[in-house]
């Protein structure tokens, strides 16, 4: 053996060697209770399986008898892939549910007299059910609504009897008043007793009672798993704690590892107090942070730092402070645009300029507070050629209420080509599925409907405004070729999210949007402080999601037009400059350079082209190819029809229709 290798770190050594300082002292913490305090990029995954890992190297773990428990199948399947490297094997890493199924499924003929029942494959089914005994009219909106304050109540611990009085406490936004949905909760829980089935907040209640009223579960259990780590622990619920404390029976073996400033779940049951309060629950807990940010550059980590240090002091467990170890990179941008057509026509060039530059386009992300938010995006970046993934719902011209409103306004189209005005035709035909304007509903899935169906009231006002004689056929044609252009394939695309669906995720490039007040926070939350201070760290969420470039915009009015009346987010006072950066997008300077010369003569017979195309089709002009499209026309002059689908903008789609046409008059324009 040489002096290298003898000098080369073996075992549980090796499992510290590449730690930092503070990830080092959190993995040699093996003996419980410990609380890791890790913020958003530190490294807490490779933290919690370093100490698993060491734990095991030094004899302090058996494998088998560790239990990691995780919010989600792709966390859990990580931990175990990590554990592996680290020659870890037999560690069980599951979700709450996950390892809820197990035992149960296992201790059910002791426990329940057979075996573990079927599971409710169809929740709303059977609350649709329980509303209709109560006669109450529903939608499918208003029944994800129910189905999420009965999981609120399940998961918050609170019976049938208890709920009225528990969310008005916590300021819930139920679809029908706190007795009503009690009464459906009531019914629900018998039509589940009477069918002999259970749902997935059964699992973890049911298993809690096992190991709480049979001794002999307990003893079995408790003796199997003897260390417990559990991840994203301020996300933890009532219910998930009461089955933790049945695991723990009174042991202190437990690890937990959560980021107090990136508590963003309280609406579905989460309590941060869990972790907040860890310590005066042990107080012989060893407490560690990790605040070395290995993710961001210190610009996004100075800026995160100052958004979260502008929230009142919590009690509890000491603060983090994030330290930026990666080299400086640019400084967060904060821009101010007129409306939102143009808020997002700008970020849809921004992006367009990075993928151009190199940047992948699966390395950047467009941010928003509401899923509704996304139709204005997915409509420019499709406008600039950009791919995109949305993630955490569907697209915006597949969202079942948006497809029924398309469906009943081609219907209104067919039935009338009146000239009546367009805007008060798509309200009346809206109105004929419950949308009224300026009344949005409680309940997230009826609001966020609600939302959808605005959007498409809104999108009418704004091309009425740029072609008041549009008709109610000319709109649906134009929803038809934002529907087409919107299904190109998109797997390596910019990803659109919500700020909810984002958390565990980052990119290099990140764009914030939507910055005004009612929206960020939203208008919802403005009667209960501490639901606004919950709004600020989801902006902290999405700003800790960028690398390196970050982007944070707002617009002061909704539509083109409009009056500019909209404050910017409260949550940029003290972090925006006071004076408003001019934006002036990279597709707007190309126009104002291609405006010269013979390409600047091209493009305006190719804007004439395109104005009488779509009057003949009665349809916007952008529709058929906006400016951005126009430009890269007159600049490259393409001759195939294979050059020409090389360009942004152009889609199969597109190609076919238009793609001859644009050949002629570029043809015509050569040179003899």
């Amino acid at each position: 053996m040489t002096v290298e290798e003898q000098r080369r770190p073996t075992g549980a050594e090796a499992v510290l060697a590449g730690l930092d300082e503070q990830q080092r002292a959190a993995a040699a913490a093996v003996r419980g209770p410990v609380c890791i305090l890790a913020g958003a990029g530190t490294g807490k995954t490779r933290t919690i399986t370093h100490r698993i890992a060491y734990g095991v190297h030094t004899g302090v773990y058996t494998p088998e008898q560790v239990l990691a428990v995780t919010f989600t199948a792709r966390a859990a399947g990580e931990l175990r892939g990590r554990l592996s490297a680290l020659g870890v094997g037999g560690v069980q890493a599951r979700t709450f549910h996950a390892a809820a199924m197990r035992q149960l499924r296992y201790f059910a003929p002791r426990v329940l007299g057979g075996p573990l029942p079927e599971l409710v494959e169809n929740k709303l089914r059977v609350v649709a059910g329980a509303a209709t005994r109560h006669r109450l009219t529903t939608d499918r909106a208003s029944l994800r609504d129910l189905a999420g304050e009965i999981e609120w109540a399940k998961t918050t611990l609170a019976t049938p009897d208890d709920y009225p009085a528990r969310a008005r406490a916590a300021g819930r936004e139920a679809p029908f008043e706190p007795a009503a949905v009690a009464a459906v909760y009531a019914s629900y829980e018998q039509a589940k007793q009477r069918d002999g089935t259970l749902d997935f907040e059964d699992l973890l209640l049911v298993t809690a009672y096992a190991l709480e009223e049979h001794r002999d579960v307990a003893r079995e259990v408790r003796g199997q798993y003897r260390h417990f780590v559990v991840d994203e622990y301020q996300d933890v619920n009532p219910l998930q704690q009461r089955l933790l404390d049945a695991w723990l029976g009174g042991r202190a073996e437990l690890c937990v590892v959560g980021d107090p400033h990136q508590t963003i779940y309280s609406f579905t049951g989460a309590d941060p107090d869990y972790l907040l309060g860890f310590a005066d629950r042990y107080p012989d807990a060893e407490v560690v942070k990790l605040e070395r940010d290995y993710r961001s550059t210190p610009e996004v980590v100075g800026l995160a730092n100052k958004l979260i240090g502008m929230a009142p002091r919590r009690t509890g467990l000491p603060g983090l402070r994030l330290m930026g170890q990666r080299a400086a990179g640019p400084e967060p941008r904060f821009l101010e645009h007129p409306d939102e057509p143009a808020e997002a026509a700008a970020v849809a060039a921004a992006c367009r300029e990075l993928v151009d530059s190199g940047l992948p386009a699966a390395e950047i992300a467009v941010l928003f507070r509401i899923n509704a938010q996304s139709q204005v995006y997915e409509s420019a970046l499709a406008d600039v050629g950009v791919p995109y993934v949305l993630k955490g719902g569907e697209r915006f011209f597949e969202r079942p209420e948006v497809r029924e409103a398309v469906l009943l306004l081609r219907g209104a189209a067919a039935g009338r080509d009146d000239g009546s005005p367009l805007v008060p035709a798509v309200r009346d035909v809206l109105a004929s599925v419950g949308w009224v304007e300026h009344r949005p509903p409680p309940g997230g899935a009826a609001r966020d409907r609600w939302q959808s169906l605005s959007a498409l009231v809104d999108l009418a006002v704004d091309l009425v405004a740029e072609q008041p004689t549009l008709t109610l056929a000319g709109f649906v044609g134009h929803l038809a070729e934002r529907a087409n252009a919107q299904h190109a394939p998109t797997v390596q695309g910019v990803t659109l999210a919500s700020m909810h669906a984002a958390k565990g995720l980052e990119w290099d490039a990140v764009f914030v949007v939507g910055l005004v007040d009612g929206v960020l926070p939203i208008a919802q939350s403005l009667a209960r402080p501490d639901a606004v201070e919950e709004e600020r760290r989801l902006l902290y969420v999405a700003v800790t999601r960028a690398r390196e470039q970050l982007t944070l915009s707002w617009s002061l009015a909704r539509q083109p037009g409009g009056k500019r009346v909209r404050p910017r987010s409260r949550f940029l006072t003290g972090l925006a400059p006071d004076a408003p950066v001019p934006v002036r997008t990279r597709v707007a300077r190309r126009v104002e350079v291609v405006l010269e010369g013979p390409a600047g003569e091209l493009f305006e017979r190719l804007r004439a082209w395109r104005a009488a195309t779509a009057a003949q089709a009665s349809i916007p002009a952008y529709v058929v190819f906006n400016d951005a499209t126009l430009q890269a026309i007159a600049e490259t002059r393409p001759g195939s029809l294979t050059e020409l689908s090389a360009l942004p903008g152009i889609g199969a789609r597109k190609l076919e229709l238009y793609g001859v046409d644009v050949l002629a008059a570029v043809d015509a324009e050569l040179p003899d």
